[in-house]
């Protein structure tokens, strides 16, 4: 019987338009390395990955073909072009994967701009969607939440007991996942804004696992501040 293999499968399509910096957010250098480097280097030093693949920015490819070179990510087997949005860039993704693996391998779908993934964040992942089928990473909602349909005022809130922020990875057996985008396809939905919302649209279940609030996504040059706040907290 042959062993399952775990993929790591990083979306680095975007160019950061929030971020108004004309090189995109993933390929930001933070103390001499960069962002996507922080978030490869979590895979390749996990020891139960097998292999990653990332979905890039086709004019960026090369870049990271030799950031990959010199910071050693021998993990790397793939790079895809990426698509018009998120959703199109993970099936992508998926489409190179069915080439290469088994269906009933297990696909972690993670944001390059996620460079602060802990290594319990993702064995926990693995172990969810060994026992439960599906992932999201997500931790609790401990704001209130306000109700407004013009933002300017509200007058209702929401329950924050029912809420959950998620994060990345997420992810499934990679002919599940390949699965739920053929049916998204059929069914004319395009444009979900991550997995666990496509698998929701699509009327499926997905299961929690923990996160962290360091587990931080790099939106803002605010969340750029934060991540180098914690990188240089983890070399005191």
């Amino acid at each position: 019987m042959n062993k399952m293999s775990n993929i790591a499968l990083i979306i680095a399509g975007g160019v950061g338009r929030r971020f108004h910096n004309l090189i995109p957010k993933q390929f930001i250098t933070v103390f001499d390395k960069p962002v996507i480097i922080y978030t490869l280097e979590c895979f390749q030093k996990h020891p139960s990955i097998d292999e990653i693949c990332v979905v890039c920015l086709n004019d960026w490819i090369n870049f990271l073909e030799v950031y990959s070179s010199q910071f050693h990510i021998s993990k790397l087997k793939h790079i895809v072009k990426g698509g018009e949005n998120g959703q199109e860039s993970i099936r992508m993704g998926l489409n190179c994967l069915k080439h290469f693996y088994d269906l009933d391998d297990i696909v972690l779908i993670h944001d390059a701009i996620r460079p602060n993934v802990s290594s319990d964040i993702i064995s926990n992942c693995i172990n969810c969607v060994k026992n439960k089928g599906s992932v999201v990473t997500a931790i609790p909602c401990n704001e209130a939440m306000m109700i407004s349909s013009n933002d300017v005022f509200s007058d209702k809130a929401y329950p924050r007991n029912q809420l959950k922020r998620t994060q990345t990875p997420q992810g499934a057996h990679l002919g599940d996942l390949i699965k739920l985008h053929e049916y998204a396809e059929e069914h004319s939905i395009r444009n979900s804004v991550a997995t666990c919302t496509l698998m929701t649209e699509c009327g499926r279940r997905i299961f929690f696992s923990p996160g962290s609030s360091k587990n931080i996504k790099i939106t803002t040059p605010e969340d750029l501040d934060i991540f180098k706040s914690l990188i240089k907290t983890e070399n005191l």
